[in-house]
């Protein structure tokens, strides 16, 4: 078995592409190995900024012998069939095919043999084209080539064996094509000289020695090490960031770490602000003293070593971000100038949505929303109010409009100077949260008030308008707004009925103008079924549970879904359970038949005289009893109470459908059995529909 080396040779990938372009040209490699008969035992992809690299091992030398046979017509079938048969399999006349009898008749068969090819033959093909297909969000032609790459193509190492594939990639115009060879280079600035590589880890270790660390993993790992090595050796920590951490690994194939300074006057402006700025201009990591506040240094990391160790390289650093924290410095000492209600009309400038105003009129109808859910859920409502008349000012701040990341934090910032309660500068910097599955979810009353307002006057405007969220197409992140507004209740236990939030939101948007006068409630509903399913699954619990609970309809309490979907999920693990939702599905199988031969209904009350048999007359008991006591349990919300009483509806049922037959031959007996098994199914659906459960 023999391993192919693959290596792009390029100048810079922007960071973002290099480990997805790594992972598409080993997809695109492999498949094509695949579609050859080419089978290996493990293929590995590398990226660094100025390469794209990638090994398959345990080639073979050849494609296998292929032989295939192909099914013509009947012997004896017009000249047209046999005519067009013979065009599809590639062959001039009937004496290249063979005639078998199949037991059907006899048939034309064409048997073509195909001999393997040499493997290096088929690399030499699949090389070139995986590099055209290779999906670059952005690329460029260069010089007077044609083709497009996503920087300018320097050279194509292709090593089977060892040894050099014929072939090379066609670039266009009068640049010709660039040669498959065993050629690369080291570090551009610490080692630029050409050398050969033999193998994988020949290319690897020579790399190495020229200062590039080929493993991405490898170059996180020791940025990571070196960066904490550094801050601990000044009693300080790194700050977290694998975001940055990955971009950084992009930007260098050496990495060097080293440690700057923060002039001391910077320090009263918000960590935030400051790190937002160090990491999206400069790509620099923030580290943090023994309290966790952010202390007067910096990591950044280098590509290259210099004689002074890097003293100059972080003097450089210190002036570039100097220069950058002297306009935040500015903007922040702007900013706090002017109060936070003064800026609200200046959202009157904002446009949220053509269809739905502006800026300022999403903040009183946020206002109104907060007002109502904070009665609603004891917080309160007058800091409520405040809270989201300010929650969007910050927006038009000189901070912000340069860093649009800390918009939140730098509100709650300018309320705490300005005077404003903890409970109303908390509830500004909140009420975005949560904006994903990691981030964390706010608690404070005032803030959870605030952030379902937000979120929930968001999801009723856009499905007012048909703004809906499609397929995979989700642009005003509705499915984010609706899994934050699951989090805010569920986590914080929340008692609301969303269904008269959405009607108050929705009458919000009405009494202004610019939402539709129908309701979106049940559409918001079943959107909000689809993402709690979402949340379930991550939790184990199975989707056609909460389906079962949702069909019951009018259910809008999420906390009390999720405790009735838990108790249906123990009690149809239960045996009991599993049985009971069997002889559900037998029983309601039975009625729908019946009910569709005859053209009748079976729900009526079962007729207890009617009852022959000592089996259905103990049903109709069990049926009675488990009704009455599984309604006081099921007002108590006690769910795993009902599900323990309706758990003793199996041995009767079960014995019913033992002994007593359904259809019998007198026409009125058989319709009281009919109404028995309805009881059956309506007892059951009063904790859930359990037609919706699977299995």
């Amino acid at each position: 078995m023999t391993e192919l080396l693959i290596e792009f040779f390029s100048e810079e990938i922007p960071a973002r592409m290099q480990a997805r372009a790594a992972d598409d040209l080993k997809r695109l490699v492999t498949d094509k190995l695949a579609a050859n008969g080419l089978t290996f035992a493990k293929a590995e992809a590398h990226s660094t900024p100025r390469r794209l690299a990638l090994v398959v091992d345990g080639l073979p030398e050849r494609t296998a012998d292929v032989r295939e046979e192909k099914k013509g017509p009947r012997v004896g079938s017009p000249e047209q069939a046999v005519a067009g048969f013979l065009k599809s399999a590639g062959l001039d006349s009937l004496d290249q095919c063979e005639q078998r009898d199949t037991g059907k008749g006899v048939f034309y068969f064409a048997v073509t043999e195909k001999k393997g090819r040499e493997t290096a033959a088929v690399l030499a093909e699949i090389i070139p084209a995986a590099m055209a297909e290779l999906p670059w969000p952005k690329s460029m032609r260069w010089g007077t080539g044609t083709v497009r790459w996503v920087r300018p193509l320097h050279s194509i190492i292709a090593l089977f064996g060892g040894r050099v594939l014929d072939g090379g990639y066609d670039i266009g115009g009068t640049q010709g094509r660039v040669a498959f060879g065993n050629v690369t280079r080291g570090h551009r600035f610490l080692a630029p000289d050409a050398f050969t590589v033999e193998s994988f880890a020949d290319y690897k270790e020579k790399l190495l020695a020229a200062k590039v660390v080929l493993d991405r993993e490898e170059r996180k790992a020791k940025i990571k090490a070196d960066a904490e090595a550094l801050a601990a050796a000044q009693g300080l920590t790194l700050s977290p960031d694998d975001a940055l951490l990955e971009e950084v690994a992009g930007l260098v194939e050496w990495p060097v770490v080293l440690m700057g300074g923060i002039d001391e006057s910077f320090m009263d402006v918000p960590s935030e602000v400051l790190i937002t700025s160090m990491r999206t201009h400069q790509k620099y990591f923030a580290v943090l003293d023994a309290e966790g506040r952010m202390a007067p240094r910096f990591i950044v990391v280098a590509n290259t070593e210099t004689l002074d160790g890097g003293k100059a390289v972080v003097a450089g650093n210190e002036r570039v971000l100097r220069a950058r924290l002297s306009d935040a410095k500015f903007f922040w000492d702007q900013d706090r100038k002017t109060k936070l209600e003064a800026r609200v009309p200046a959202l009157e400038k904002i446009t949220f949505h053509a269809k739905l105003g502006t800026v300022a009129e999403k903040v009183t109808r946020v206002q109104l929303l907060a007002a109502e859910i904070a009665r609603a859920i004891g917080a309160d409502s007058d800091a409520a109010s405040r809270a989201a008349l300010l929650c969007k000012a910050d927006l038009v701040t000189e901070v912000v409009g340069e860093f649009p990341e800390v918009q939140g934090i730098m509100g709650r910032y300018y309320a705490l100077g300005q005077g404003e309660s903890a409970d109303v500068a908390n509830a500004i910097a909140d009420h975005y949260k949560p904006l994903g599955p990691s981030d964390s979810c706010p608690t404070a009353p005032v803030s959870v008030s605030v952030a379902l307002a937000d979120k929930i006057d968001t999801l009723v405007g856009f499905f007012a308008i048909d703004e809906k969220p499609t397929g995979s197409k989700d642009p005003y992140a509705l499915r984010r707004a609706a899994l934050g507004v699951i989090r805010l209740v569920l986590e914080n236990g929340l008692r609301v009925k969303l269904s008269e939030i959405f009607a108050a939101a929705h009458g919000a948007y009405t009494v202004s103008g610019f939402a539709p006068a129908g309701s979106v409630g049940g559409d918001l509903m079943s959107f909000f079924a689809d993402r709690l399913k979402v949340v379930l699954r991550e939790k184990g619990v199975r989707h056609d549970l909460v389906d079962a609970v949702f069909a019951l309809g009018g259910e809008d309490d999420l906390v009390r879904l999720l405790a009735r979907v838990k108790a249906l999920q123990a009690f149809v693990g239960s045996e009991e359970g599993a049985n009971l939702a069997a002889a559900y599905k037998r029983a309601s199988n039975i009625v729908r038949i019946e009910e569709k031969k005859d053209g009748a209904s079976f729900d009526q009350p079962v007729d207890a005289d009617r009852l022959a048999q000592d089996e259905e007359k103990a049903l109709f008991a069990a049926l009675n009893e488990a009704s009455a006591t599984a309604k006081p349990l099921l007002d108590a919300e006690d769910f795993t109470g009902t599900m323990a009483a309706l758990a003793k509806l199996r041995g009767p049922v079960d014995a019913f459908f033992d002994k007593v037959t359904v259809n019998a031959e007198d026409k009125d007996l058989r319709a009281n059995r009919l109404r028995l098994l309805t009881q059956i199914r309506t007892t059951l659906n009063a904790v859930a529909d359990f037609s919706k459960i699977e299995g």
